[in-house]
C-alpha cells in the first residue's frame, strides 16, 4: 500500500476543508490540525514503548486522521488489533471516512467526552495518541462544564477546575478508557504545567499513572501554523509509577532531537509550582524567598472598559465634543507610547505626546441627561454601535460606568516578547494622576511600606530601581509563555517574583528581619 500517496491526498483535502472555515471559527472549536512528522514522531517514540505487543489504538480527536495515517505507517498490520477514531464534526470526519475506508479505521460520528468505554479489559486501547479541541474555557457552557467535570471525576476521582480548557477534560476522561499497562501520548498546550487550573492535571500525572515524558517544544519554534499556542507532547503509562522514577523533560528542537534533556524526580515535580521552568537548565529553585514584590506591594489589573476605542478619547476629541472635565479621567496610552518614568504637569497630568482619557461617569441615565446632555448624547451613539450590548458594558450598571482604579505610583507591563532589544516586562514610575487600562499591572504600596514612604518619599524610586534589575528571566520563569515567544505575567506571578536582598530593603524596618 502507498501511504504516502494517501497522507497527501489527506493533507490536500485537510488544507480545502481548513479554507471553508474563517479563522475564528476554527479557534473556537479549538481545530488545528497536527503536522505529519510530529504525527511521525509520536508515533514513533509511542513504538519504543510499546515494543511487539498486538495494538489497540484509538484516537478520541481523530479530524483527518493525521495520527492514524503515523500509526499505519509505523506498525505493521501484523502487530494492529484495532483502529478507533472519534470525530464530532462532520465536516472532517465525512473526509476521514473517505480517505481511510480501506485502512479498517473504525469511525465514530460522536462527542467522545460523551461516549461510553469499552467494558472489558481486553477490548480497551493501549495506545492513545491525541491533539485534543484546543477550545478555552469561556467557550464551554456552565451545563457543558458540569457535566465534563463528572465525567473526569467518574473517570479519576479528581476535581478538574472550571477554568480549563475542553484539552484537559479529554486527556482525563481518557483515564478509564485505557487498559492496564497502556500507553498515552497527548499532544496538548504547555500551558497546563504553570496555570493554576493545571494543578489537578499535573496530579493526575504524578499520582494516578506514571508519567514517562514531557517534550516542550520552544515557544518561538511554532508547531502550528495557525495557533499561537506553545505546545508540549506528554506520554504516560496507567501503571504505578516506581520507587526513585524520574521523568524525562526534554526541550526545544524535535522530539528526537531536543536541545535540553533533563531527569526530574517526583518528589521534585511534586513540590515545583510550575513545570515549564523545570525545561530550564539555568533554572534554580527559588523556594522560600526572603522577600517578594507582594510583601511590598498589592497588585491589580488595570480597568477592562469593554469598548477603548469608544470609552478612551484622545484630548482633542474630549474637548471637541465638550465632555465636562469630572465626566473623564487621565489615562495611559499602551505601553509603546510610555517611557519608563511618566512626569507630570502642574495638574498632575501626564507629560506625554500621547494624552488619552477615560470617559468615566456613573450617573443614571435621567441624571446624565439632565446635567450633562453632551456626555448623554454621545452615549446615545454608542448604543446605536451595539456598546451596550457587549459582554462587560451589559455586565454594568449603568453600562457606561467603569471600574473604579486610584493612579499608581509604579506599574509593569505585563506581555511581551523577549527579542533583541525588545523585553517582555517593564516597571515604569508614574508621577501622574493617570489611571491604567488593563495592559499593565499596577502596584501600589502596602501598609508595611505606605507607613515609611510617609517620611521616606525617595524610597519609592530606589525601590523603582530594585524592580527594573530583577533579572528578566526571573519574571520569564515565573510567568508563562505562549506560541512565537509571547511571555505572559499575571498578578499572582509577579508578585512570587523574589526581590534580590539589596541595603535599600534595610530601611522598611518590619522587613528586616527575614532579610539575612
Amino acid at each position: 500500500m502507498n501511504y504516502q500517496k494517501v497522507e497527501l491526498h489527506r493533507q490536500s483535502l485537510q488544507s480545502q476543508l481548513d479554507s471553508t472555515k474563517t479563522h475564528e471559527e476554527r479557534n473556537k472549536l479549538g481545530q488545528f490540525s497536527t503536522p505529519l512528522p510530529i504525527a511521525m514522531d509520536i508515533l514513533q517514540y509511542s513504538a519504543n514503548l510499546l515494543g511487539q505487543e498486538p495494538i489497540r489504538f484509538l484516537d478520541p480527536a481523530l479530524g483527518t486522521g493525521a495520527f492514524f495515517s503515523a500509526f499505519i505507517q509505523t506498525f505493521p498490520k501484523s502487530q494492529i488489533v484495532s483502529s478507533v477514531g472519534y470525530e464530532i464534526d462532520s465536516h472532517y470526519g465525512n473526509a476521514a471516512a473517505d480517505i481511510w475506508a480501506k485502512h479498517n479505521l473504525q469511525i465514530h460520528f460522536s462527542d467522545f467526552t460523551r461516549a461510553t468505554p469499552p467494558a472489558s479489559e481486553n477490548l480497551k486501547p493501549n495506545l492513545i495518541i491525541c491533539n485534543p479541541p484546543y477550545v478555552r474555557h469561556h467557550h464551554l457552557s456552565k451545563k457543558t462544564k458540569q457535566f465534563l467535570a463528572n465525567r473526569v471525576f467518574q473517570s479519576t476521582n479528581l476535581p478538574l477546575s472550571g477554568l480549563a480548557g475542553l484539552y484537559c477534560y479529554f486527556m482525563l476522561i481518557c483515564h478509564e478508557w485505557m487498559s492496564e499497562g497502556g500507553i498515552a501520548g497527548w499532544l496538548i498546550p504547555s500551558e497546563f504545567m504553570d496555570v493554576n487550573y493545571g494543578v489537578e492535571v499535573k496530579n493526575y500525572l504524578v499520582n494516578k499513572v506514571k508519567l514517562i515524558r514531557i517534550h516542550r517544544f520552544d515557544p518561538n519554534e511554532l508547531q502550528f501554523d495557525d495557533a499561537l499556542v506553545s505546545s508540549a507532547v506528554v506520554w504516560f503509562q496507567k501503571t504505578k509509577t516506581p520507587p526513585n522514577h524520574k521523568v524525562e523533560f526534554t526541550y526545544g528542537g524535535t522530539l528526537k532531537k531536543p536541545k535540553t534533556t533533563r531527569f526530574i524526580s517526583i518528589s521534585e515535580l511534586e513540590q515545583s509550582h510550575k513545570w515549564t521552568q523545570l525545561t530550564n537548565q539555568n533554572y534554580v529553585s527559588q523556594r522560600n524567598p526572603s522577600v517578594t514584590i507582594s510583601d511590598l506591594f498589592e497588585i491589580k489589573r488595570g480597568i477592562a472598559t469593554g469598548a477603548n476605542k469608544f470609552f478612551i478619547l484622545p484630548q482633542e476629541k474630549l474637548l471637541a465634543l465638550n465632555i465636562p472635565a469630572e465626566c473623564a479621567k487621565p489615562i495611559l496610552p499602551s505601553p509603546k507610547h510610555v517611557p519608563d518614568e511618566i512626569m507630570s504637569d502642574e495638574s498632575e497630568l501626564p507629560i506625554l505626546s500621547h494624552r488619552l482619557f477615560l470617559l468615566d461617569c456613573n450617573l443614571p441615565p435621567s441624571l446624565l441627561e439632565e446635567q450633562h446632555p453632551q456626555l448623554w448624547q454621545y452615549y446615545l451613539g454608542g448604543i446605536e454601535q451595539g456598546i451596550d450590548q457587549k459582554y462587560l458594558c451589559s455586565n454594568r450598571t449603568p453600562w457606561y460606568s467603569q471600574e473604579q482604579r486610584d493612579p499608581a505610583p509604579i506599574l509593569c507591563t505585563y506581555m511581551g516578547r523577549n527579542r533583541g532589544n525588545s523585553i517582555p516586562f517593564r516597571f515604569i514610575f508614574n508621577h501622574s494622576k493617570a489611571i491604567a487600562s488593563n495592559v499593565y499591572l499596577l502596584l501600589y504600596p502596602k501598609p508595611i511600606l505606605k507607613e515609611v514612604l510617609a517620611i521616606k518619599h525617595e524610597l519609592l524610586r530606589d525601590l523603582w530601581d530594585v524592580l527594573r534589575n530583577i533579572p528578566i528571566e526571573t519574571i520569564v520563569n515565573e510567568g508563562r509563555v505562549y506560541g512565537g515567544g509571547l511571555h505572559k505575567v499575571e498578578p499572582k506571578e509577579l508578585a512570587n517574583i523574589p526581590l534580590m536582598k539589596s541595603s535599600i530593603l534595610r530601611r522598611i524596618p518590619n522587613l528586616q528581619y527575614r532579610l539575612f
